[in-house]
C-alpha cells in the first residue's frame, strides 16, 4: 500500500473531495474509483476519515492511500511489442494503430495491456487498478505512436504529477482537411463530453462539465487539400487533438467520428502518430527524450497526397 500526502491550496477552497481527488491523483483515479477509496476510508483529512461530499477547505492536510493491487484477471497474451525505451521503472511501447490499450467491453483481449503482462509480469504499477495496470496515460485504438507504462507506484505517481504540471511532453503528427494558413497556431478551447452523444467529446463553452485544453500546432507540409501538422499538447484531454482539429474546421483525416464519415485513401481510422515523448525518469530525475520514426502508413497518406506545396 502506498500513502500520499496532499495539503489544499486557496484556490481549492470549498471544493467537493470526490471532485478534486482524480485531478490530484494519478490519471488512472476516475471520479467513482476515487470515491470508492473514501468510501472505504482510505482518505483521511487531518487524520480523520470524511465523506464523499466533504468540501474541503485551504490548509487542510490529506492522505490518500492506494492499497496494494489485486490480482488482475486480465490474461497474459505474448503479443510482439515495439520496445522504444525500458529499466526497471517505466516501459515506453510504439503501439501500432488497432491496438487498444486496456481491456474494455467488446475489446476483452488482444489489448496492450495484455501484452504489458506478459512482458512485465506483477512488475506493472497498481494505480491503474485492475484493468490498467501501469497505465500512466492513453492514447485512442487508431491512434499510433508513444505511450509510457509505470512498473512501480511510485514510477506511476511521478509520471502522473509531470502529466499534471505539463512537464511530460508529448508531441503527435497529423494530417488534416483543408489547408492551414498559418504557419503556427494555437486551440484554447475547453474539452467535455459532448451534450447529446456520451460517447463524442465536444468544445463546451457554456455550462456542462468542461476541462481547460490547450493544443499548439505547426505546419510540417501543405498539399492541395490538406495539411501536415505537428501539435504539441499542453493538456491532455480525451480525444483532444481530434475535438481541437474539427473546431477549427480543420478535422483529422480518416477520423470518421469527428471528421468526415466516409474512409478516404483506404484509412480506417485517423492520422494521428504520437511520435515524441519526453519525461523526467521518475528514480534517476534525468531527462529523457523519444522519437519515432512516421509509421507506414502514415508514409503513405503523405505519398498519396502529391509533393508538398511548402
Amino acid at each position: 500500500m502506498t500513502t500520499t500526502r496532499m495539503r489544499i491550496e486557496a484556490a481549492q477552497d470549498g471544493v467537493r473531495l470526490d471532485v478534486l481527488l482524480p485531478g490530484l491523483m494519478p490519471s488512472g483515479l476516475s471520479r467513482s474509483a476515487a470515491a470508492r477509496l473514501i468510501a472505504d476510508g482510505h482518505v483521511t483529512v487531518d487524520g480523520a476519515p470524511v465523506s464523499k461530499s466533504y468540501r474541503v477547505s485551504r490548509g487542510d492536510v490529506f492522505d490518500v492511500e492506494i492499497p496494494a493491487p489485486e490480482a488482475a484477471d486480465i490474461e497474459a497474451q505474448d503479443i510482439p511489442l515495439d520496445v522504444v525505451f525500458e529499466d526497471g521503472d517505466v516501459i515506453v511501447v510504439n503501439k501500432p494503430r488497432g491496438m487498444v490499450v486496456h481491456p474494455s467491453p467488446g475489446h476483452p483481449d488482444g489489448t496492450l495491456v495484455n501484452a504489458l503482462l506478459s512482458r512485465c509480469g506483477g512488475s506493472l504499477s497498481g494505480i491503474g487498478g485492475q484493468r490498467r495496470p501501469g497505465i500512466v496515460h492513453r492514447i485512442d485504438k487508431d491512434t499510433s505512436g508513444l505511450i509510457i507504462a509505470a512498473k512501480n507506484d511510485a514510477a506511476h505517481l511521478s509520471l502522473s504529477r509531470q502529466l499534471r504540471d505539463r512537464t511530460l511532453g508529448r508531441v503527435y503528427e497529423t494530417v488534416v482537411y483543408g489547408v492551414v494558413k498559418d504557419d503556427f497556431g494555437v486551440v484554447d478551447a475547453p474539452i467535455g463530453r459532448h451534450p447529446g452523444d456520451r460517447k463524442r467529446q465536444a468544445v463546451v463553452t457554456r455550462g456542462g462539465a468542461a476541462r481547460a485544453a490547450v493544443t499548439r500546432y505547426e505546419v510540417v507540409g501543405r498539399y492541395a487539400r490538406h495539411t501536415h501538422l505537428r501539435c504539441r499538447l499542453e493538456t491532455g484531454r480525451t480525444h483532444q487533438i481530434r475535438v481541437h482539429m474539427a473546431y477549427i474546421g480543420r478535422p483529422v483525416l480518416g477520423d470518421l467520428v469527428y471528421g468526415r464519415r466516409r474512409p478516404e485513401f483506404g484509412l480506417y481510422g485517423q492520422c494521428l502518430h504520437a511520435r515524441e515523448l519526453r519525461f523526467v525518469h521518475p528514480a534517476t530525475g534525468e531527462p529523457v527524450a523519444l522519437i519515432t520514426e512516421l509509421p507506414e502508413y502514415f508514409l503513405e497518406i503523405l505519398q498519396k497526397l502529391g509533393p508538398a506545396a511548402r
